[in-house]
């Protein structure tokens, strides 16, 4: 009877355990990592008789976890990328709508400007019309400025994502270092008793883990893991933990990089940061947030240098040269804040570089690393998204020097530079902070044009007066090219006196007609002795006077073209456009440089210039969402794969309910038919 009592008993209690399982496995249904747990049974061993083997019941050899740990691993796999493409697409989407939209954008801001102009140059003595040019101009300004702050504030957004991803990563390297510790001095590990809810816990914040960075996971004695960044740098081995870390970046104080400290020391880790939040969060501020910087930068500068040129060759209403319409780019504190040293560079940290923009139509948008080597004078020109050197050589003794790219030059101006040293070049990074007005009073606006010439005049060789031509060359009323000199910046010496031409009137005399052509002699305010002679007039072609060379003598800074068939002592005279108030030639210049081809070596306007960087941060947005949907689906399947596995099926959990409820009641019976049976045979005694 005894032993069927035991065998009963086994029964009862190896069942008990399984409903415990079962129930476990239900109400841990919806946690988060848990793994579907199951009871392993194990015959006793059984009584041997001459009539056989009789069994003596049941025993529970183990309570397994159901885990896979290829399909982990993809799932934390998995999590990664999409964890990356999620941060990504966030935020690119979000810059996307930003330089896109209709009221948070640029183009409507340049199209008014541009407009405006064009209803001034109909009417250019009207002060309210000049008026609405500079509130559209202020506009514009706010516009690259409105826009500038939205991009500083994300990229804010972007380093406190980082600092708190950085927290929450620690927070679980911690955590797995302790459940490492805790699994590996859990009771019964050395027979295989494994602590079941502290390794689904242990997998949960790994999975956590990969969510915000690619990480490599490894197992070792004593049921530990190691965890590591995908090149193999330690996070967690065994107990023990490291510390992820963010600190300003030496190279640009602007942006954040990532470090580790491990074991005493302090690793830079930038580069090791994939994958993930973190890894999303770095590919976007390098791929979309600093390219998108300088190229709205480059679009002030290429618009500022436009309408300055242009405007500053034109004449106000009050006689003058029109001066900068917008704040100079090439100011000294606007050249220097082009150039940041880096915060590891040696003592005594006293170089001084600057950044010229030379030709805002060639200027690429872009950052460039300026290195030194070997006795602090090599040097090398890096661009920082290819990697790619563009410029090496040797600064001189002494240093004062420059280097020259495309758009813009580097000048050494002085101080001392030591191997090891770096700057980093950014030409049109803080242009669109920088952008600002420069006009301010509507009778400053320069729409007139401060040459004209006019038909007939003094012959200062004879001083004969013309008051018509006789013959049919007609002249145009000029084009001018510049009022400084492009080498020395300084103004040209036709126009160092305000509201005249200081060597003029030119008077244009023409001579008799030769086998080459027409002779003409230039001369310069009424001087009998001609500044240009013996010159030849082709009638059968348009003729320019004056050179467009700045190197050239003749240069006067502007250019009139002539047609026709003069006669002999036909005369032009060219002077100062006094009281021209009503001239709009200088106005419909600048209304026209809207559709001018003034970016990217001339081949777009600005419309076309900021279209293309919408675009481009449109395309990457599309992208990302394209990827970002195949990695949720990815990241679904292997969810998916992982729950046919580890995952609680209610269903099937009720019914081995049934199953083991069933098997219970049976061996409550078969102790129920022993204690009969050994009733009966008291009473067989009595």
């Amino acid at each position: 009877m005894a032993g069927l009592i035991g065998i009963g008993l086994t029964g009862v209690l190896g069942n008990q355990a399984a409903l415990n399982t079962t129930a476990n496995n239900i109400t841990n249904a919806n946690t988060p990592g848990y793994s579907r747990q199951e009871v392993q049974f194990e015959t006793l061993p059984g009584q041997r008789t001459g009539a056989g083997t009789i069994g003596s019941g049941v025993s529970i050899s183990n309570i397994r976890r159901l885990a896979n740990e290829y399909l982990t691993q993809q799932l934390r796999e998995d999590s990664t990328l999409f964890g990356e493409q999620e941060a990504l697409n966030s935020e690119l989407s979000r810059l996307d709508n930003l330089l896109g939209g209709d009221d948070t954008g640029l183009n409507n801001a340049l199209n008014n400007f541009f407009a405006a102009m064009q209803n001034a140059a109909e009417d250019p003595t009207s002060l309210p019309q000049r008026q609405v040019v500079l509130s559209e101009g202020q506009q514009v300004v706010n516009r690259f400025q409105s826009l500038n702050e939205e991009l500083i504030q994300q990229r804010e957004s972007v380093k406190t994502q980082m600092q708190q991803g950085v927290k929450d990563a620690n927070s679980l390297l911690n955590s797995i270092a302790d459940l490492n510790r805790s699994i590996s001095e859990s009771p019964g590990i050395a027979q295989g008793k494994m602590p079941l809810e502290l390794m689904d816990q242990r997998d949960q914040k790994l999975k956590e883990l990969s969510e915000l960075v690619s990480i490599r996971v490894s197992e070792t004695d004593g049921s530990q893991v190691n965890v590591s960044l995908s090149n193999g740098l330690a996070l967690v081995t065994g107990g023990n933990s490291a510390e992820f870390g963010t600190r300003t970046s030496a190279e640009d104080p602007t942006r954040l990089e990532f470090t580790l400290q491990s074991s005493g020391r302090t690793l830079l880790i930038d580069d090791q940061i994939q994958g993930g939040k973190l890894g999303g969060l770095r590919r976007f501020d390098e791929e979309a947030l600093r390219p998108a910087f300088d190229e709205l930068g480059r679009l002030a500068i290429a618009l500022s240098a436009s309408i300055n040129h242009q405007h500053e060759i034109g004449m106000d209403l009050e006689g003058d040269l029109g001066g900068n319409f917008f704040t100079d780019i090439n100011t000294q504190a606007a050249e220097r804040s082009r150039v940041v040293p880096n915060a590891n560079n040696a003592d005594p940290q006293n170089a001084q570089l600057a950044v010229e923009i030379t030709d805002s139509t060639e200027l690429p948008a872009g950052t460039w690393s300026l290195q030194f080597g070997g006795d602090g004078r090599n040097f090398e020109l890096i661009d920082t998204q290819t990697g790619e050197t563009v410029r090496q050589g040797r600064l001189p003794d002494p240093v004062q020097s420059e280097i020259s790219m495309p758009g813009f030059n580097i000048r050494v101006e002085g101080g001392d530079f030591n191997a090891g040293d770096k700057y980093l070049i950014q030409p049109s990074r803080n242009a669109a902070e920088n952008i600002g007005m420069n006009i301010l009073r509507e009778e400053d606006l320069a729409f007139a044009s401060p040459i004209r010439a006019a038909e007939g005049g003094t012959d200062p060789s004879t001083g004969t007066t013309r008051d018509e031509n006789l013959g049919t060359a007609q002249i145009n009323q000029g084009k001018m090219l510049n009022v400084r000199n492009p080498n020395t910046n300084s103004l040209l010496e036709g126009f160092r006196n305000a509201g005249e031409l200081a060597n003029g009137p030119l008077s244009i005399v023409f001579g008799a007609e030769t086998a080459s052509g027409i002779q003409y002699d230039i001369y310069e305010d009424g001087n009998p002795t001609p500044i240009i002679s013996g010159n030849d007039y082709d009638p059968q072609k348009i003729n320019t006077f004056f050179s467009g060379d700045p190197s050239d003598p003749e240069y006067q800074g502007y250019q009139f073209e002539l047609t026709g068939k003069p006669a002999e002592g036909d005369m032009f005279t060219i002077q100062y456009n006094d009281n021209g108030v009503s001239d709009n030639r200088n106005a419909e210049l600048l209304a026209a440089l809207g559709t001018a081809n003034t970016m990217n070596g001339g081949s777009q306007n600005f419309t076309e210039g900021y279209a293309g960087l919408v675009e481009d941060i449109g395309v990457k947005t599309r992208q990302s969402q394209l990827d970002k949907e195949a990695g949720s689906t990815l990241l679904e399947q292997s969810e998916n794969q992982r729950e046919s596995v580890s995952g609680v099926n209610l269903d099937e959990e009720a019914g081995k309910l049934i199953q083991y409820q069933a098997a219970y009641n049976a061996s409550s019976q078969v102790m129920s038919v022993a204690q009969d049976l050994f009733n009966t045979l008291l009473q067989s005694f009595r």
